[in-house]
C-alpha cells in the first residue's frame, strides 16, 4: 500500500546532500545468443485491460443493448439509460482482506424516464449493484479471499467450411453468431443441400432464399452462375427439383413447420417468427468477432458496425457459393483447433455475459412493475429498478463458476502463472470426459501463443494451457505473437552501404562497366561511389534483420516466411548462410535467405514464463519439462531465499511481476525506514509511503513476507528501477523459489533407492530449506435464545496450566508458544436450563449468574500444529463490521510454524527431479572432496538416463564453476550456454572439465572407487511437506451407519484394511490378526468397547461379538422382504429364535442375545456334568470313609454330603426346565414332568432327613 503527497523544493534540497546511490541489481554472466530487442509485454496486461474494458464499455454496450426500455404495451413508460460511473470502494484491498469483506465499487446509471402519456421527462441517478473491483495486480478479493479469473479459450463465432463425415467428398457449412441461433448447411451424396436452423429438422436452401426474399427461381439460379461450372454438378438446381415450396407462402410454411413443429402454421406467423429470430438485434446478433471473421473468410469489406451485426442474406449467399466452390474444387476446409478458429475469452467479457443475465432479469421486473401502476405521474426510475439480480448474477459467477477459482498464491510464480492461464473448459467449453485427442493436442499455430510444455499431468492436459513468454491478445480475442522484420535494401546513404554485401550489379551509367558485383562487401570507397549515383535511391544488399517487429494472429502469419530466432548473423545482422531454415503455412522449410520476410523474436517466445525459468530445457524431455514447471508452481518460500547461481534472466522478470518486490518508480531518495514501510521522496517531488506485509497468509498457507533490500539506509539515494523490497521469494528482486546446495550423485547404502535423497544435517542446523507457513483459526461468538455466548478466562473445569497464555479478555496474547490443545480463545455457551435442586439454588443465589450452566466451547489448537501467535485480529458488529446473522463478534488468530526440513518431505530440481528425503545424515559422516568440504545432498545417478533431463547434470557442472569463479550466471532455456562454454567454464574455474573429482567417505576417510559428479544445484522444497501428512490414530470418531472409523487425517480417521489386504492375511494364515480388524479394531460396537475397557484395567481381551456391518447386512436382506434366521453355531437343529411370519421384523440385538443365552446354556450344560462326575466320586469316597470311621464323623462329611445332595437337586430342575421347554407336550412328555416333580419332593424330603 502506498500514500502519496507532494513534499515542497525545501525537503528536495535538505535530502539531496547524501552522495551514496543505492544499486543492489544482480549483474549476470549472460550467454544470450541473440539481441533482445522485442520487450516482454505486461504480464498481467490480459487480466488488467480486458477489465478495463468491461468498465469503460463493457457495461455501455449492455445498457444501449436493452435502452430503451417500455412496459408490455409500449404506450405508457419508456426507460432509457443514458451514461453510467462507478464510486471508488469503501476501503483498500488490503482492509478488505483483513475484514473479510469483497473490494467492490458502486455502479451507478444516470437514466431519463418519459411518460408517454403526458410526454413528461425524469432524469435521475440510480444505483445498479455492487461491482468486483480487480486489484492493481489482476487479482479480485471476495468475502477476503483473493480470487483469479482464468482466461477462457474456445470456439470463435463465425463461419466455418468442414467435411461432411458420412459424405467425404461433400462440406458442411456453420454460421455461429455470438448469440442466437446456429445455422448448419449440409450437402448430402445427391448434392441436395439442406439446412438445420438450431438443430432441427433440414430445410431445404432454396426454400430459406425464398423466405428471405428471392421469389423466383431463376433469381435463385442466377445467384450462383458463377460458381456453377458443371450443369450434371449443379446443387442449386438439384435442390430447387426436390424443394416442395414452389411459393414463397409455402416455403414460409414449411420453414414454420420445421423450425415450430407444434404451432399454427401461415405465413403471417411465420415472418414474424424469421424476422424475430434472424433480424432482431436483440434475439441474434453476430458480434464484432463474427462479422471480423466472415469478412476475412469470405473477401468481404461489409463494415463492422452493429448495423451489420444481425443476420445478413448477402453472407449466407457467399457461404453457400463458397461451399460449392469446396465441393467443386475437392480444397481443405476448416481446422476447428487452428487458433484462427479459436478465441480467449478473458474477465472481461465472461463477467459481461453474467451481467446481461441479471440485466435481462432487471428489466423484466421493470416491465412486471410497469403493468401494475396506475399513476405513472408520480413513479420515478428508482421505484421501477431492482438492481439485486444483478448483484446476484455478478456473485454467483465469483462464487460458483468453474472459471472464477481460489488464487493459487504458493509463491510468485504460482500468482502470475495462474493469471496467464487458459482453460477450454467452463460455461460454453469443453468438458474434460468428452474432449478428444485432437483438441488436447499441440497445434503448429501454439507456436509463440501457447506453451507447448507447460499443462497439467492429469485428466486436464491439453485443456488447461498458459500463454507464451510474448502473447498478447487483441481486440477480437485472437492471440497475437510479435515477430521482427527483415528487409533486403538500404537507403543509399554511407553510413548504411558501408559493410554490407550487395545483392545486385551495380554498372557505370556512362561505361556500363561493374562498379560491384552481386555479393561483394561494399568498402567505404566503394559506398562512396555508389551515393554519388542520384538515380538511385534504395540498393538491393543481402538479407537483414531489422529491429522493427510486429505483432501477429495466427492467420495474418500464414503468408509469411519466418526463420528462428538462433539463425547465424553477423555484425550488420546480416543472414550468412544461403540456405535458411524457415517454416511457411505452417510447414517446415529451408529457403534461400531472399525468401525470409521475419524471424523469431527470441528463443523463449515458444513457452511460456514458468517454463523460461528452467535452464537446458533444449537438453530436458517434455515430459519431464511439464513436471518442473508444474513443482516450481508448488515451491514453498523459505526463510533464507537464494537466487540461482545459475539462472535464465527471466528470474527479475517474474519478480518484477510478482506483488512482493516494489521498485523506485524515479530517482530518488529514502526519507524514512523501519520493519513496517518506508518513505521515500522521488525527484519529481512526490512523497510516498509503501506499507510493508509482514507475516501475512496466503491462499495457500505459506507465508507473504516483505522485507527491506539490503543496503538501504535512510538518506541514501536510488535509481529507477531500484528494487526497495524484497518478498519471501525473492532476492534482489529476482524470483528465488530453492536453495543453492552442494550436490553428489552418487549411491550411498541404497537410502537413495527409487529416487529418495539423502541430505546433511547442516541444512537442518543452519536453517538453510526451513519455510514458515501460517494457519488461521477463526472463532465465532453468537447471540443463542440461552443468551449471548462469552469470550472470558473464566471457564470451567479447566487448569490454571491451560490458561496461563491467555488475557484477561480471554484471548491468547501475540508471541505466545502454543501446542495441540491450547486454547487460543476462551470461550462460554450457556446451557439449557434444568430444574435447579435446593443446593444449587442455594449456590446461585450466594454467587449469582455465574453457578448457572454453561458449556466450554473454547477455540482450541488442533492436533498436529504447532507454533506462534503472530496476529489477533477481532471484529465486532457494534464496531460496523459486516458479519454473518447470528454472529456478534468474530475472532480470528494467526499462528505461524517455522518448519525444518525432516524426513518425508519432497524436494525437486527444475527438470522434474523430484525425490523424498529418507535420510538426514550428520555433515561429518557426508562424503566430502579433497579439500574436506563435505557434500549437502546426494540424488541417485540413476535418475538421470532413463528420464533423460540431463540439463540437471549441466547444471551442476555450471553451478559449481561459477560458484568457484564468484559469479553468477543467465544462460536462455533454449539456445543458451553450449557443452565447450561449460568446459571452458570449469577449466577456468580450475576444476576438470569433465565436472568430476574424488569424493571421500565421511566415516571412514577411504576414496570411493570412482569419480563422482559434484557441482552446485538449485533444490526447491515442495508444498507436500511430511508434518501435513503424517497421522495415527487409536481413537477416534465412526460412521453412523457402518460404525466403522472415519477416514483421513481430517475426520482423525484410521487405516483403510480393505479387500486386498484382507486376502493377504488370509494368504499368510493370520486368522487372530484378521479378527482383531476385522471386529473390535473396526465395527464391533460392543466388543472393541469391552476390549478398551479390558485395556484400561490390564485384563485380557474377550473374545470379539457380532461386527455392526453383519448388522447392516442383516437389515438390508429385511428391506428385501427376507426372512433371515440365525442359526447355533453348532448347527443343531433346535433353533436359536422362535418362528416367525415372512417379512416380520428381526431385532438383531434380540438375535445376539440369544446367541449368548444359548452360548451360556450350552457352558453351563457342560460344566454341570463335569461337576456332576466329580461330585459323585466325592460322595462313593466319603460313604467308603463313613463305613470305616461312623463313629468318629465330623461336620466337614456332614456339609460336603448336603452338597451332593444340593447338586442331585440342581441337575433334576435342569431336566424339568428342559422338558417344560416343550410348547405342545404330549402324555407321555406330562407324564414324564409329573415323575421329575415327584423325585424333586422326595429329594426335598431326603434332605431335611439328613443329620
Amino acid at each position: 500500500m502506498a500514500k502519496t503527497s507532494v513534499a515542497s523544493k525545501k525537503n528536495l534540497k535538505e535530502t539531496s546532500s547524501s552522495e551514496e546511490i543505492f544499486s543492489n541489481i544482480n549483474e549476470r554472466v549472460s550467454y544470450l545468443k541473440e539481441k533482445n530487442i522485442v520487450p516482454l509485454p505486461n504480464l498481467i496486461e490480459v487480466q488488467l485491460n480486458s477489465y478495463k474494458w468491461f468498465l469503460d464499455e463493457g457495461i455501455k454496450d449492455l445498457l444501449d443493448e436493452v435502452s430503451p426500455i417500455t412496459d408490455f404495451s409500449g404506450k405508457k413508460i419508456e426507460l432509457h439509460f443514458l451514461s453510467h460511473s462507478f464510486e471508488p470502494p469503501k476501503f483498500n484491498a488490503k482492509t478488505a482482506l483483513t475484514k473479510n469483506t469483497t473490494l467492490e465499487g458502486a455502479l451507478k446509471a444516470k437514466v431519463q424516464l418519459i411518460n408517454k402519456e403526458t410526454g413528461e421527462i425524469k432524469e435521475q441517478e440510480v444505483f445498479l449493484g455492487p461491482v468486483p473491483y480487480m486489484t492493481e495486480n489482476g487479482t479480485f478479493i471476495i468475502n477476503g479471499n483473493k480470487r483469479v479469473v482464468v482466461n477462457q479459450i474456445v470456439r470463435s463465432p463465425g463461419v466455418f467450411f468442414t467435411r461432411n463425415p458420412l459424405f467425404p467428398k461433400h462440406f458442411n457449412a456453420k454460421i455461429i453468431p455470438s448469440r442466437g441461433c446456429w445455422i448448419e448447411v449440409e450437402c448430402d451424396k445427391r448434392g441436395i443441400i439442406s439446412a438445420k436452423i438450431d438443430r432441427k429438422r433440414k430445410i431445404p436452401i432454396t426454400s430459406l432464399l425464398k423466405v428471405f426474399g428471392y421469389e423466383k427461381e431463376e433469381e435463385i439460379l442466377d445467384l450462383f452462375k458463377d460458381v456453377v461450372k458443371d450443369a450434371e454438378e449443379n446443387y442449386i438446381l438439384k435442390t430447387l427439383q426436390k424443394d416442395s415450396a414452389k411459393t414463397v407462402n409455402e416455403a414460409l410454411i414449411s420453414v414454420h413447420k420445421r423450425v415450430r413443429p407444434g404451432d399454427l402454421a401461415n405465413p403471417e406467423n411465420a415472418r414474424v417468427l424469421i424476422e424475430s429470430m434472424f433480424f432482431d438485434s436483440k434475439k441474434y446478433d453476430l458480434g464484432k468477432v463474427a462479422r471480423y471473421k466472415i469478412n476475412k473468410r469470405l473477401h468481404l469489406d461489409t463494415p463492422n458496425t452493429k448495423k451489420y451485426h444481425t443476420f445478413q442474406v448477402k453472407d449466407f449467399i457467399e457461404v453457400l457459393c463458397e461451399l460449392i466452390r469446396l465441393n467443386n474444387s475437392q480444397a481443405m476446409g476448416d481446422d476447428i483447433d487452428h487458433l484462427n478458429n479459436r478465441r480467449v475469452r478473458s474477465v472481461g467479457e465472461l463477467i459481461q455475459l453474467k451481467f446481461r443475465i441479471g440485466l435481462a432479469r432487471t428489466i423484466r421486473i421493470i416491465q412486471d412493475r410497469a403493468t401494475l401502476i396506475t399513476n405513472f405521474s408520480q413513479v420515478t426510475a428508482n421505484q421501477l429498478i431492482n438492481c439485486r439480480p444483478i448483484t446476484a448474477a455478478l456473485r454467483e459467477f465469483f462464487s460458483n463458476s468453474q472459471l472464477s477459482q481460489f488464487m493459487d498464491e504458493t509463491n510468485p510464480l504460482a500468482a502470475l502463472s495462474h493469471k496467464r492461464r487458459l482453460s477450454a473448459m467452463g460455461p460454453g467449453g469443453l468438458s474434460r470426459e468428452r474432449a478428444s485427442f485432437e483438441v488436447r493436442d499441440v497445434h503448429p499455430t501454439h507456436y509463440g501463443r501457447i506453451c507447448p510444455i507447460e499443462t497439467p499431468e492429469g485428466p486436464n492436459i491439453g485443456l488447461v494451457s498458459h500463454l507464451a513468454c510474448f502473447a498478447k491478445v487483441n481486440e477480437y480475442g485472437f492471440i497475437e505473437t510479435p515477430y521482427r522484420k527483415t528487409c533486403n535494401f538500404v537507403k543509399n546513404d554511407l553510413k548504411e552501404l558501408i559493410g554490407r554485401a550487395i545483392d545486385e550489379t551495380i554498372e557505370l551509367p556512362k561505361t556500363k562497366n561493374p562498379l560491384i558485383k552481386q555479393g561483394e562487401i561494399i568498402t567505404e570507397a566503394l559506398a562512396k561511389k555508389i551515393t554519388q549515383l542520384k538515380d538511385k535511391k534504395t540498393i538491393s544488399v543481402r538479407t537483414y534483420v531489422t529491429n522493427e517487429f510486429e505483432y501477429y494472429d495466427a492467420d495474418g502469419e500464414m503468408n509469411l516466411v519466418i526463420a528462428e530466432a538462433g539463425i547465424e548473423l553477423n555484425e550488420k545482422m546480416e543472414l550468412i548462410e544461403h540456405l535458411i531454415p524457415a517454416r511457411q503455412n505452417l510447414e517446415p522449410i529451408s529457403l534461400p535467405y531472399s525468401k525470409i520476410t521475419h524471424i523469431d523474436a527470441s528463443s523463449i517466445q515458444i513457452i511460456s514464463i514458468a517454463t523460461a525459468l528452467i535452464i537446458f530445457m533444449a537438453n530436458t524431455d517434455s515430459t519431464r519439462g511439464t513436471m518442473g514447471t508444474n513443482m516450481a508452481r508448488q515451491a514453498v518460500s523459505l526463510v533464507q531465499p537464494h537466487a540461482p547461481i545459475v539462472g535464465t534472466g527471466m528470474e527479475s522478470v517474474v519478480g518484477k511481476n510478482s506483488e512482493q518486490t516494489i521498485h523506485a518508480k524515479e530517482n530518488g531518495v529514502v526519507l524514512d525506514m523501519d520493519a513496517n514501510s518506508i518513505t521515500v521522496l522521488y525527484d519529481n517531488g512526490e512523497k510516498i509511503t509503501y506499507e510493508l506485509e509482514i507475516y501475512e497468509r496466503s491462499n495457500q498457507g505459506t507465508c507473504i513476507h516483505q522485507r527491506l533490500s539490503r543496503g538501504l539506509k535512510p538518506g541514501i539515494k536510488f535509481k529507477k528501477g531500484s528494487i526497495l523490497t524484497d518478498g519471501a521469494s525473492t532476492e534482489k528482486g529476482e524470483l528465488a523459489l530453492g536453495a543453492n546446495l552442494f550436490v553428489a550423485y552418487m549411491s550411498w547404502e541404497g537410502y537413495n533407492f527409487e529416487d529418495a535423497i539423502i541430505i546433511s544435517d547442516r541444512l537442518v542446523r543452519d536453517g538453510i530449506l526451513d519455510s514458515i507457513h501460517i494457519e488461521d483459526y477463526i472463532i465465532d461468538i453468537r447471540d443463542t435464545k440461552l443468551g449471548p455466548e462469552t469470550v472470558t478466562k473464566d471457564i470451567p473445569n479447566v487448569s490454571e496450566n491451560k490458561l496461563r497464555e491467555l488475557g484477561e479478555d480471554g484471548v491468547i496474547r501475540i508471541g505466545a508458544t502454543v501446542h495441540p490443545g491450547d486454547i487460543l480463545v476462551g470461550k462460554i455457551t450457556p446451557k439449557g436450563e434444568t430444574e435447579l435442586s435446593a443446593e444449587e439454588r442455594l449456590l446461585r443465589a450466594i454467587f449469582g449468574d455465574k453457578a448457572r450452566d454453561v458449556k466450554d466451547t473454547s477455540l482450541r489448537l488442533p492436533g498436529g500444529t504447532m507454533g506462534k501467535v503472530v496476529r489477533i485480529q477481532s471484529f465486532d458488529r457494534k464496531e460496523g463490521d459486516d458479519l454473518a446473522p447470528g454472529i456478534i463478534r468474530q475472532i480470528k488468530v494467526s499462528v505461524a510454524q517455522r518448519r525444518q526440513i525432516s524426513k518425508g518431505d519432497k524436494l525437486a530440481g527444475r527438470y522434474g527431479n523430484k525425490g523424498v528425503i529418507s535420510a538426514i545424515v550428520s555433515q561429518e559422516d557426508m562424503p566430502y572432496l579433497p579439500d574436506g568440504s563435505p557434500v549437502d545432498i546426494i540424488l541417485n545417478p540413476l535418475g538421470v538416463t532413463s528420464r533423460m533431463n540431463i540439463g540437471q547434470t549441466l547444471e551442476t557442472h555450471l553451478g559449481w564453476a561459477a560458484k568457484r569463479l564468484g559469479v553468477t550466471i543467465a544462460t536462455p532455456s533454449i539456445n543458451g550456454v553450449i557443452t565447450e562454454e561449460i568446459k571452458e567454464m570449469l577449466e577456468k574455474a580450475g576444476l576438470d572439465e569433465d565436472g568430476k573429482t574424488t569424493l571421500y567417505d565421511g566415516r571412514t576417510g577411504v576414496a570411493f572407487d570412482h569419480r563422482i559428479t559434484v557441482g552446485y544445484k538449485t533444490i526447491l522444497k515442495l508444498n507436500h511437506l511430511v508434518e501435513d501428512k503424517i497421522h495415527a490414530r487409536s481413537v477416534g470418531p465412526y460412521s453412523l451407519v457402518t460404525q466403522q472409523p472415519l477416514g483421513g487425517k481430517a475426520q482423525s480417521g484410521g487405516q483403510r484394511f480393505g479387500e486386498m489386504e484382507v486376502w493377504a492375511l488370509e494368504a499368510y494364515g493370520a486368522a487372530h490378526i484378521l479378527q482383531e480388524i476385522l471386529t473390535i479394531k473396526s465395527d464391533d460396537v460392543s466388543g472393541r468397547t469391552n476390549a478398551y475397557e479390558a485395556i484400561i484395567k490390564g485384563e485380557e481381551i474377550k473374545a470379539p461379538d457380532v461386527p455392526e456391518s453383519f448388522n447392516v447386512l442383516i437389515k438390508e436382506l429385511q428391506s428385501l422382504g427376507l426372512n433371515v434366521e440365525l442359526l447355533n453355531i453348532n448347527d443343531e437343529e433346535k433353533k436359536l429364535l422362535k418362528e416367525s411370519n415372512l417379512g416380520e421384523e428381526i431385532s438383531i440385538y434380540d438375535v445376539q442375545d440369544s446367541i449368548k443365552d444359548e452360548e451360556a446354556e450350552y457352558d453351563l450344560d457342560k460344566n454341570s456334568e463335569e461337576e456332576k462326575l466329580v461330585k459323585t466320586e466325592e460322595k462313593e469316597s466319603i460313604e467308603e470313609e463313613k463305613e470305616i470311621e461312623f463313629a468318629g464323623g465330623g461336620e466337614e462329611k456332614e456339609e460336603s454330603l448336603s452338597d451332593v445332595e444340593d447338586v442331585e437337586k440342581e441337575d433334576l430342575k435342569n431336566d424339568v426346565n428342559d422338558i417344560i421347554e416343550i410348547e405342545d407336550p404330549s402324555e407321555e412328555e406330562l407324564a414324564e414332568i409329573d415323575s421329575a416333580l415327584k423325585e424333586m419332593s422326595e429329594v426335598d424330603d431326603d434332605s431335611n432327613d439328613l443329620p
